[in-house]
């Protein structure tokens, strides 16, 4: 089990009235999978660059290996803010393909979560009960990083940061953790800039 599977499966049952969007759990999703990889021995966190060791040692699934086989490995190795957003597109949607792919997704009336016009929920599968097993005892990094993204309330301006975290004791992780924060904080702003544009786009044609 990956804590980017996990997670995904997490974000399909988020609480009632704080769904998470694509944007936000793709990069999260991003972050994850570099955490995985960091795991794995794959790569290295320097400073704020990836750089790729090993080739993963064993089979880690069919998005992990993709995302180890993206990695850049010519120097200067890539900064973690932008592998999230190259990594992140589309990437929500990519675990939901896979998942129903593997029979792990059923897309279902009244589903828990809307990715795009379906409507989707886990199967009862190992892999569903093994993540909420993870996320009932609270386990550090997919408790942080479902919190970044809102899956565990809401996310306010002055919400302590990563690093405020308890349990994140290894270096490298934490700044992928707060790497996927700041990114997440970043596409927020965007939203919240282009919701103005666009009314005072509106208001300028309706006039006076």
């Amino acid at each position: 089990m990956t804590t980017a599977k996990d997670l995904f499966i997490i974000a399909m049952d988020p609480r009632p009235g704080h769904p998470v969007g694509q944007g936000d759990l793709s990069l999260a999703l991003a972050g994850a999978e570099l955490i995985d990889l960091i795991g794995a021995g794959a790569v290295i966190v320097d400073g704020d660059r990836i750089v790729p060791g090993d080739d993963l040692p064993t089979p880690a699934g069919r998005l992990l290996d993709e995302a180890a086989a993206r990695l850049t490995r010519q120097a200067p190795h890539e900064r973690i803010e932008d592998w999230l957003w190259r990594r992140g597109e589309d990437l929500a949607a990519a675990y939901q393909n896979a998942l129903e792919e593997s029979g792990e997704l059923t897309r279902k009336r009244g589903g828990r979560l809307s990715l795009g016009s379906e409507r989707v929920e886990p199967a009862d599968t190992p892999a569903r009960r093994g993540a909420a097993d993870r996320w009932a005892e609270r386990e550090p990094v997919l408790a942080t990083l479902a919190s970044v993204v809102g899956l565990d309330g809401e996310r306010p301006d002055d919400e302590p940061g990563p690093d405020d975290e308890p349990g994140l004791d290894d270096e490298a992780v934490t700044t992928v953790v707060a790497a996927v924060h700041d990114a997440v904080m970043e596409l927020e702003s965007v939203r919240q800039r282009r919701t103005i544009e666009n009314a005072a786009f509106a208001n300028l044609w309706r006039g006076p």
